[in-house]
């Protein structure tokens, strides 16, 4: 059985991207299946989860607020101007 490098493996999944698997797996020399299998893998890996330390969060806590506020006001002024348009449309 022949072991593969992560190196290796990380290059031809790009180059299944690229080309396909079965033409990657022919120019490679390795089995469709194998190929197959890493791809399917890759794809199931979880995804790293990023860690915010307390300062970051706040920060992005703050942001966030703020760009709340911002579309109320926003959505608050369409409301608006929804209604005008409609009182001006009964007429």
């Amino acid at each position: 059985m022949t072991t593969y490098s992560k190196e290796f493996k990380a290059e031809a999944i790009r180059l299944s991207d690229e080309i396909g698997n079965k033409k990657a797996a022919a120019q490679l020399g390795i089995p469709y299946y194998t190929l197959a299998d890493w791809r399917n893998k890759s794809k199931h890996k979880p995804k790293e989860t990023v860690v915010m330390s307390e300062e970051e969060l706040r920060i992005r806590n703050s942001e966030l607020e703020r760009e709340n506020a911002e579309l109320r006001e926003a959505n608050n002024i369409l409301k608006d101007a929804l209604g005008f348009f409609a009182k001006d449309r009964k007429k």
